[in-house]
């Protein structure tokens, strides 16, 4: 069998067709997704892009690995320390490693390594390719990278390809010759001119006002699809930046189809899983964040995950409470291989395969790279629990009802006490078993806070109160600088 990994970059599933979305963003993973089966509650553990990887590649969570930020201490992983042997035992039986040891010729085309000095990530691969934009490769980039390889190599059997695609990330470069443009299909409908309105009453790095995050945004040689826009002042703001990342996804989706139309042409395609999925999602307005993965929110650490896998009768669709890991676990057991006993994430490969109940009661999921936050996902609840603000305006306890506010809009946690009450109860009861088996007696979100806070806020709070006064927003200075000192 082969498997090729779609894993493209700041991919929220909800605005894919086969997740809902109203515009036609992904038609050739819809495809996929017909023929194969959608996880609609997977999520990350821990976000954004660095620690995301991390967890998913490595098989455990942040708080084991160690990273869980995109910066300081906490974005390296922990070293195993006296007990390392000749190798590392965590390197070694990570995910790729694991499918190299079953005979699988693994190939990965990204530039994630680098971008995130993120070496621990070369484990396991036979070969690897970077494009060398850092991230900011665009998917004509990366293409002929798949091609020649498929082409020379795509008839033989047993290998893993991971294509690494970063379209959907800002800054959207997708080229203006692209289309379709969206220009004619109404945005999502949620947002509001009144919440706009109440988000420009606010503040924080990429909120509404402060879309560049500490300054005006600077418009650089990528930033053609949303020229001029220097704040979200109104519906036409938002539209337009909504195009443009809707673009950056149905650009990448056409990547997906040229790569089908490929394999198919190579004669592989029915003997090809596909997996099509990504590190994280991204705020569009959702708690006043525009085009970003600030959070540790369902908007932000849900992910697409579609498979397909030849001649299996799967179900269309699963609901459980999943991690992404999970999947990476449910491979190398359907590969014929036992996961690693260290590893965070469980395989439900017998469970699918036997029609048997999964999934897991609760999932927790982390954030500390531009907040610190921990939230639960459980029933039809979110439960945000913030650490440190990350110069944002955020209450300690937030709770949103996941079926009824998915874009949380109304926090419900003053009005739903015994519901908070559960979900703490759920934080407090995964942090203890976290601990328990930890490497280490720290908790590396706390060496965050210790380090200053979140990478890209640490450093930040003088620069960002002077582009509070320069805008008129005095009353805010005091509001943060005290939120600064309970931080």
């Amino acid at each position: 069998m082969r498997i090729i990994y779609f894993d493209i970059d700041t991919l929220r599933p909800d605005h894919l067709g086969c997740y809902g979305y109203h515009r036609n963003t992904s038609p050739n993973i819809d495809k996929i997704a017909v023929e194969g089966s959608i996880f609609t509650n997977c999520y990350t553990s821990d976000a954004p892009c660095l620690p995301s990887r991390a967890s998913l590649f490595t098989g455990r969570f942040g708080i084991h690995t160690g990273i869980v930020g995109h910066g300081g201490t906490a974005a390296d992983i922990r070293l195993t320390g006296k007990e390392r042997g000749f190798d590392d035992k965590y390197l070694r039986n990570n995910w790729i490693g694991t499918l190299r040891s079953a005979k699988y010729y693994t190939v990965s085309i990204s530039p994630y390594a680098e971008r995130h000095s993120a070496f621990w990530f070369c484990s396991g691969w036979n070969e690897m390719y970077n494009p060398g934009k850092r991230g900011h490769e665009i998917a004509d980039d990366v293409f002929p990278y798949a091609k020649k390889w498929l082409e020379d190599n795509g008839k033989k059997d047993n290998w893993f390809l991971h294509l690494n695609l970063w379209d959907p990330h800002t800054p959207y470069r997708t080229p203006l010759s692209f289309e379709p443009s969206f220009e004619s299909d109404p945005p999502p409908s949620w947002i509001t001119e009144d919440i706009i309105k109440v988000h420009r009453n606010s503040y924080g790095p990429r909120s509404a006002r402060d879309i560049g995050g500490f300054d005006k945004l600077k418009l650089t040689q990528f930033y053609k699809r949303i020229q001029n826009i220097r704040e979200i002042e109104n519906l036409d703001d938002f539209t337009r930046w909504i195009n443009a990342y809707d673009v950056g996804i149905r650009y990448s989706d056409d990547f997906v189809g040229k790569i089908v139309k490929l394999i198919k042409n190579l004669g592989i395609y029915d003997d090809t899983l596909i997996i099509i999925s990504s590190d994280h999602g991204e705020s569009q307005g959702e708690l006043n964040v525009y085009g970003d993965h600030a959070t540790a929110c369902h908007i932000v650490n849900r992910v697409p995950m579609i498979i397909k896998w030849p001649q299996k009768k799967w179900k269309k669709q699963y609901n459980s409470f999943i991690y992404a890991t999970d999947i990476a676990a449910t491979i190398i057991e359907g590969v014929g291989k036992e996961v690693p006993d260290f590893w965070d994430g469980k395989s439900i490969y017998k469970e699918i395969e036997n029609g048997e109940e999964f999934g897991r009661n609760y999932l927790v999921i982390s954030q500390s790279a531009w907040t610190c936050q921990r939230a639960v996902r459980f029933g039809s609840w979110t439960l945000i629990r913030t650490y440190h603000t990350g110069l944002r305006d955020y209450p300690e306890i937030m709770l949103y009802d996941f079926e009824n506010d998915f874009h949380m809009i109304k926090n419900l946690a003053e009005e739903r006490p015994d519901i908070v009450g559960i979900g703490l109860q759920f934080l407090d009861e995964w942090h203890k078993q976290m601990m328990k088996i930890s490497p280490s007696p720290k908790d590396p979100m706390w060496t965050v806070i210790e380090e200053g806070g979140p990478y890209h806020t640490r450093k930040m709070l003088n620069t960002y109160l002077r582009r509070l006064k320069r805008s008129g927003r005095e009353e805010f200075i005091k509001v943060i600088q005290e939120k600064r000192e309970s931080d």
